[in-house]
């Protein structure tokens, strides 16, 4: 979703960066996980672990290589397919849709076939991940939808509470159904009070706090986001309280409270920190240097920048080197430094040309233009 609308006070927020340094690039935010992430994230419930999976694709008798061929009619049907499925997860996570899908759909045809719902409901949600990421909205929408009426047909209020949460990020993606996606973290959030369900709590909060902000309630996201946040600690979820401290900072920032603004980023900070979370890591850094920069604390911005830089390369992540590099020339640029900034926007406009993103590389190109007579 490459074009998905950000919430008003993200709206600001963007806005604001894009003066001082892109840093909300969509190279990262604006990807389609970093992206779903920003918005609270497609749904996971606990399920099939990294290492067990990393196990499983070692077993010297996988079957990870096995050709579909009418695999219902083996002793190994379900292993086969519910190998498939591990294997889809492990394509996911190295944002490789496309063969994730391959994998997927085999593995689902097993599952109809055996009429085992529960596993169809679990390849669906997968599935929705994998369009979404590839900008198949109307795909995505039908696998997550499906996703949902299974739940709802075997009576799993648990994954009810997901699916819905998925429904209603899904529909704030596509910009223009703020109040369904509303009505769908709200149903999700009364499902998980029902069955006391702290994880679904925070997680259908802190979506209820986006959807908010989305329409412009910043104070009323705020509250939602703080009370996120006691359910959040209470399940030790460090990734999603570091999720949610980010949105809140978001908010703050929207309604010029840059103290809090402030607080808010640096517990995100301190939080993806320890649990190498660094899409939350990167976020909260732009959202400081943002806030610092609108106090015109310059010297704390830079020492941000050189943290945020230094990351991106232990990451190996040109991208993300390109979004810093591009950071630096637009804070120099704010303050005046005009031959500074352009020397950093050259060295963006490197990293573009090695990347072959010539969109990037001409933007770049032309910023160096407009400043090369200018004196700093």
């Amino acid at each position: 979703m490459k074009h998905q609308k950000l919430v008003p006070g993200q709206k600001n927020l963007l806005s604001f960066v894009l003066a001082v340094g892109n840093l909300t690039g969509n190279s990262r935010i604006l990807s389609a996980w970093g992206l779903l992430i920003l918005l609270g994230g497609l749904a996971t419930p606990p399920g099939v672990s990294a290492t067990d999976l990393t196990r499983q694709l070692h077993q010297p008798n996988s079957i990870r290589n096995t050709p579909f061929t009418s695999p219902w009619m083996g002793r190994e049907t379900r292993d086969w397919a519910d190998q498939r499925v591990r294997i889809a997860e492990e394509y996911l996570r190295a944002n490789t849709p496309s063969k994730a899908l391959d994998a997927l759909l085999p593995a689902l045809e097993v599952y109809h076939h055996q009429g085992d719902l529960r596993s169809q409901g679990l390849t669906y949600e997968l599935m929705g991940r994998a369009y979404v990421a590839l900008g198949r909205h109307k795909e995505a929408e039908n696998a997550i939808r499906r996703r949902l009426g299974i739940a709802r047909d075997t009576g799993d209020l648990q994954q009810q509470v997901f699916a819905l949460n998925n429904i209603g990020t899904f529909l704030l993606q596509q910009g223009d159904a703020d109040l369904a996606a509303r009505d769908a973290f709200a149903e999700a959030l009364q499902i998980a009070n029902r069955i006391k369900s702290a994880e679904g709590q925070g997680l259908s909060w802190s979506n209820l706090g986006l959807a908010a902000a989305r329409l412009g309630e910043y104070n009323k996201a705020i509250k939602f986001y703080e009370t996120a946040l006691t359910y959040r600690r209470q399940v030790r979820d460090p990734l999603g309280e570091a999720n949610t401290y980010n949105n809140l900072g978001d908010a703050y920032f929207a309604t010029g409270d840059y103290q809090n603004t402030i607080a808010a980023y640096g517990r995100a900070l301190r939080l993806a920190n320890a649990s190498r979370d660094r899409i939350n890591e990167l976020r909260s850094i732009d959202g400081l240097v943002a806030a610092h920069v609108s106090v015109e604390r310059y010297e704390r911005a830079f020492e941000l920048l050189a943290q945020r830089l230094n990351l991106a390369k232990q990451m190996q992540n040109l991208p993300e080197q390109l979004l810093s590099f591009e950071s630096y020339a637009r804070t120099y640029e704010r303050l005046g430094k005009y031959q500074t900034a352009r020397n950093f926007y050259e060295r963006a406009a490197i990293i573009a040309r090695n990347l072959q993103d010539s969109k990037k590389e001409v933007q770049l190109l032309d910023r160096i233009t407009q400043i090369r007579n200018r004196r700093g």
